[in-house]
């Protein structure tokens, strides 16, 4: 034997025995947690952990439920009610011996502590050179967001394999390789080796990610990814491996262990050096797949972003389901999304979990769709899973973070963009879901969150946060889609002496909100990016802030290149009502009144529908769109409303929200839920503090009033209703809309049913009823000649296809 070689083996040899006396004596020390576990836990989980007769595994490091000990505790005692398993009602050191126990299973499970590595002998720094270098290992693998993705994710493998297991994938890739992923999941058989032979003559190489007696999905060497059907496939042979052994020297192949084995997703794990020879950090890109005109200009039949097009706009060009057959559509698949997990429960008066409120985009056959920190690619065509991405939720959060909305993704090139709850953005692989950059936007502890689908604008991505009714600082960001770099900020609440500050006259500043919790809308023939604020904290005493709070409940027009300010619009100057105009800025290019105008349109929140020349601001038209508007009389000429006596009978209450609406250029009409509500409104001293709500007061419903809501259609020449479709019982749907060239108008009604109406006219045409309430906005995509009509509804996903 070479005596190089032999060195080598002994050094690993007494690393492996470091390791595992390391782990006996951590075994050892959570013993008192092995009989109560057997006796709670094992009828479901197995006595091993990895799944059972009747619950899931849960020691599987890919599919993590919870990633700490006191989370595991949690889980114990309060359980998991929406995934079947019971609170256990046992002592909490009992609980605490549960959760060491089934750390140390996670810990068996995956080879031992990363912390044990960093007794393996060689230098970790020659060794990351070496696999991005001459070892050519991340043209195939990743590692912390660099690298390629036809292998396994090795962000984290130090954690989740032995040390014989990733030596044993070096030196004989077919025996076995290490499976990887960090944070990411995916569900099937992973990263089997395959050759496709397909019916028409073609080949293809790759790994097989999931596959069924009806489907394949398969990730090629050519780095696309095929969605099979088996009619389609001939023949599918295993092969031994793809990944060739390694070439290396003793000395190379010694210091390639030592950096794989330290690999950690623990931030405290890094051994990374600023004089490393190579940095992974210098391997970025985004790849091909979604182009920037993709994105921009949306070919015919995909749906690239939140609204459908960074216009703004749910009108869809797609005609093959219309007015004439509409009566035949019928459902063709669901995916049902579980209760999110983790997190614990949420502050007083937020729910734990109302539902998704996501729209799906689909690009390349693939949709993708959220819930909180979740993150799904499913095969358009059937909706079988491609994979999955999550994280736990996040604990001491506040609003709407807390109350675990998230409304879906952004894509470019070979990445999906999506926030967390705790007001992070982080970038995906579109392909595998593997975690390629995570940026903190903001301290989730200071009542930040996130919740809503960011906006790509060429190779940007722009997000803004929640926390509007908790006394944040509002802010839009900006990060560089290839590495997560943070590139411009823009503040919606002015600091003490900045301009726009004199519009604050109190203490109130500190906490003014003006929160940025929709997505915007950006036209790249101007090269403007509109985004809408919220109102102002506190909600409804406005005695610490007297004057006009800018930028609070305003239109933003911004320069997407620096963030710097074009022009703005403030709705509701001084909101008293917590009147967000976070409704949708829909970019129209229309003829107004005789002339082609370049158009924003909004049906805000304080009852008026707007139409303003979106290169100025200029106010166009302004005209109710309900009926108890008691706060104004009109806007004036100048843009500014004309206030009305406060009215303490009736003050118009959520006209709108953010539910998507739609304009149909054929009909000229603008689509809109509308909801007749009468409040009364209340103010307190409330002073602001962190993890609680900041609305300074309060409102309830006039009695005697029934809350009512109506599908209107507006003339987007004059703002008149041309007709209304009212909705039976009281107001309750969040619903948004969607419109086709198909003359169609989708929506969820308030008794849970999915509806179809005329759009010149409103006649009913179809219906389906799901028994769920709505949260969410439809959308229509088409694939292999068939188009689809795509709804979020309760914890599912559906699809509608005509036969």
């Amino acid at each position: 034997m070479d005596p190089g070689i032999r060195q080598m083996t002994r050094l690993y040899a007494l690393a492996v025995f470091f390791v595992v006396t390391l782990a006996g004596a951590r075994a050892q020390t959570t013993d008192a947690g092995r009989q109560p576990f057997l006796v709670h836990c094992v009828g479901c989980h197995g006595d091993d952990g990895t799944g059972g007769g009747h619950g899931p595994d849960i020691v599987n490091v890919d599919h993590p439920r919870s990633v700490s000990k006191d989370a595991v505790r949690d889980l114990i005692l309060k359980g998991i009610p929406g995934a079947g398993m019971p609170a256990f009602q046992i002592p909490i050191d009992q609980a605490d011996a549960i959760a060491a126990y089934v750390m140390v299973l996670k810990g068996a499970s995956a080879g031992g502590p990363a912390a044990a590595r960093q007794a393996v002998p060689g230098d970790p720094l020659e060794g990351e050179a070496f696999f991005a270098g001459k070892g050519g290992c991340t043209s195939c693998h990743e590692v912390r967001g660099r690298g390629g993705v036809l292998g396994p994710d090795l962000s984290n493998v130090g954690d989740e394999q032995t040390l014989a297991q990733i030596k044993q994938a070096l030196v004989d890739p077919g025996g076995a390789q290490p499976s990887g992923g960090g944070r990411r999941s995916s569900g099937g058989p992973s990263y089997r080796a395959v050759t496709v032979h397909l019916r028409n003559g073609e080949t293809i190489r790759g790994i097989a990610k999931n596959e069924s007696a009806f489907d394949l999905q398969l990730l090629g060497v050519d780095g696309k990814l095929y969605l099979l059907v088996k009619d389609q496939v001939a023949s599918v042979i295993s092969e031994k491996s793809l990944m060739p052994k390694v070439e290396a020297t003793p000395a190379e192949l010694r210091d390639l262990l030592a950096y794989l084995s330290r690999l950690s997703m623990n931030p405290n794990a890094t051994f990374t050096d600023p004089t490393a020879k190579f940095k992974m950090s210098n391997v970025v890109g985004t790849g091909g797949g979604v182009s920037v005109s993709d994105v921009a200009r949306p070919k015919i039949g995909s749906w690239p972003t939140y609204h459908g097009n960074e216009s703004g706009n749910r009108f869809s060009q797609l005609n093959q389901i219309n007015t004439s057959n509409v009566g035949q559509l019928a459902p063709k698949w669901m995916f049902t999304i579980g209760a999110p997990s983790g997190g614990g429960p949420p502050k007083v008066g937020v729910p734990s979990w109302s539902g998704l409120e996501v729209t799906p985009i689909v690009v390349d056959g693939v949709m993708y769709v959220t819930s909180v920190n979740e993150a799904y690619a499913l095969d358009a065509r059937s909706g079988r899973e491609i994979w999955h991405y999550s994280r736990p939720r996040s604990l001491g959060l506040a609003g709407d973070a807390a109350g675990g909305i998230n409304r879906g993704v952004a894509i470019l090139g070979d990445r999906v963009f999506m926030v967390t709850d705790n007001a992070h953005l982080i970038a995906l692989h579109r392909l595998t879901g593997q975690l390629l950059w995570d940026a903190k936007m903001a301290d989730s502890q200071e009542n930040y969150g996130a919740t809503s689908a960011p906006l790509v604008v060429n190779d940007l991505v722009i997000s803004g946060v929640s926390g509007g009714d908790e006394g944040i600082r509002g802010f839009l960001d900006a990060y560089k889609a290839s590495t997560g770099e943070h590139v411009w900020r823009f503040w919606t609440v002015p600091a003490p002496g900045e301009p726009g500050s004199e519009t604050w006259v109190g203490r109130a500043i500190e906490h003014g909100c003006a929160s940025t919790w929709l997505t915007g809308t950006y036209d790249p023939e101007t090269n403007l990016l509109y985004w809408p604020t919220g109102n102002p904290c506190p909600d409804y005493n406005g005695d610490q802030r007297k004057g006009d709070n800018l930028y609070s409940s305003s239109m933003l027009a911004l320069d997407p290149r620096t963030g710097k300010l074009r022009w703005y619009y403030q709705f509701s100057p001084h909101d008293l009502y917590d009147w967000d105009a976070t409704e949708t800025p829909m970019l129209v290019d229309a003829e107004f009144r005789g002339s082609p105008r370049k158009l924003l349109v909004q049906a805000n929140r304080n009852g008026f529908f707007y139409v303003l020349d979106r290169l100025t601001g200029k106010v166009l038209l302004a005209e109710p769109f309900v009926k108890k508007v008691t706060w104004a009389s009109a806007i004036g000429p100048d843009g500014r409303p004309m206030r009305l006596p406060p009215n303490d009978t009736c003050s118009m209450d959520s006209a709108t929200n953010w539910p998507s609406t739609a304009f149909n250029p054929g009909t000229g009409l603008f689509y809109v839920m509308a909801s007749e509500k009468c409040s009364a409104f209340s103010k307190n001293d409330q002073q602001w503090e962190a993890g609680q709500s900041f609305y300074g007061g309060g409102s309830h419903r006039v009695p005697g009033t029934v809350p009512r809501q109506f599908l209107r259609a507006l003339d987007l020449q004059t703002g008149k209703i041309a007709w209304e479709l009212p909705q039976v019982g009281e107001a309750s749907t969040a619903s948004g809309i969607l419109a086709t060239a198909g003359g169609l108008v989708f929506y969820g009604d308030n008794n849970g049913a999915f509806v179809a109406v005329n759009g010149k006219d409103g006649k009913p045409l179809w219906h389906f009823n799901t028994s769920q309430r709505w949260r969410a906005s439809p959308m229509t995509f088409m694939l292999d000649g068939n188009q689809y009509i795509g709804v979020a509804v309760g914890t599912t996903i559906l699809t509608f296809r005509l036969p």
